[in-house]
């Protein structure tokens, strides 16, 4: 498994070459080679082999392939056909509760296995776009180890609850709340954002990932090349903010050593909380300049 930051997932169609080439080169995170929505029915055998294919190419960005729902002809057919030691992980979309999670984990500890690679190394990401997921959350949230983090379907959720998916997005704050919570009660990373369909509103895309990295999520699944820049550098931490989170941490190891647990850094109040936050800060940049430094 690749090691990878998780600001940006950006989807490409698996069953069109050039749109996955062009994808790879864009310096998002994590791309996602689609099987599911952006594949027609008549084409997804053809597009299972032609993303078998492409995993076996060098590329320098993690790769994950999101397949059909559990729910459809077409899931373990799609598990069989691309799991291999170069795929990173599978998302899961429509996912509705923790039993579904439990197959496709147990068929997916078996293929590899069989094809003796490292038992748990393929990651699964779950996006949860249901009313009946969004229910089940927190049971999915604890349901497999291969689960580092949740993700949104904005799209489908909105349509499962014939909800209208405005540019302020403010009738999602419900959902996304659930997330975060849901993702921290299943000691998972902080949850994947869901796309943003309103692909010519940069204005507007800018403050939908502002919003969510307040709220907790650490990432968002993109579907335009332009969005992945844009989305990388909310969910970095600046430079002002590396540098106040080691001064936190520097200046309440000291106090720590000296048996106090509370201390103030520039009239703001910091305990262990503001500390576990400062060294996620850290630990951020720590990888991206890891991830960044050449080989």
């Amino acid at each position: 498994m690749r090691k990878h930051a998780n600001r940006t997932y950006l989807f490409a169609p698996g069953n069109h070459e050039r749109r996955v080439e062009k994808a790879l080169g864009l310096g998002s995170d994590v791309v996602i080679l689609d099987l599911e929505d952006a594949v027609a029915v008549s084409e997804k055998e053809k597009t299972r082999h032609l993303i078998t294919k492409r995993l076996q190419q060098t590329r320098n960005c993690a790769v994950f392939v999101r397949i059909n729902a559990y729910d459809t002809d077409f899931c373990f057919g799609d598990i069989y056909s691309i799991v291999s030691e170069n795929l990173d992980g599978i998302v899961l979309p429509k996912l509705e509760s923790a039993a579904d999670l439990k197959s496709v984990d147990w068929f997916l500890g078996n293929l590899e296995r069989e094809r003796d690679l490292t038992l748990g190394s393929i990651e699964l990401m779950p996006i949860i776009e249901t009313a009946k997921g969004a229910v089940a959350i927190r049971d999915i949230a604890k349901a497999s180890s291969r689960v580092r983090r949740l993700a949104f379907g904005g799209g489908d959720y909105t349509k499962d609850l014939s909800m209208e998916w405005t540019l302020t997005e403010e009738e999602l704050l419900p959902i996304r709340s659930e997330f975060v919570l849901a993702s921290r009660y299943g000691e998972l990373e902080p949850p994947i954002d869901t796309v943003f369909i309103h692909i010519k509103e940069h204005t507007a895309y800018l403050k939908s990932c502002q919003n969510v990295l307040k709220l907790g999520f650490q990432g968002k699944m993109c579907i335009h090349p332009d969005q992945v820049a844009v989305t990388n550098k909310t969910f970095t931490p600046s430079n002002e903010e590396v540098v106040w989170s080691k001064r936190v941490i520097s200046e309440f190891e000291r106090a720590e050593a000296e048996g106090v647990a509370s201390i103030q850094v520039d009239g703001y109040f910091v305990d262990y909380p503001i500390v576990e936050k400062a060294q996620r800060i850290v630990d951020m940049a720590n990888l991206l300049k890891e991830l960044n430094s050449p080989s």
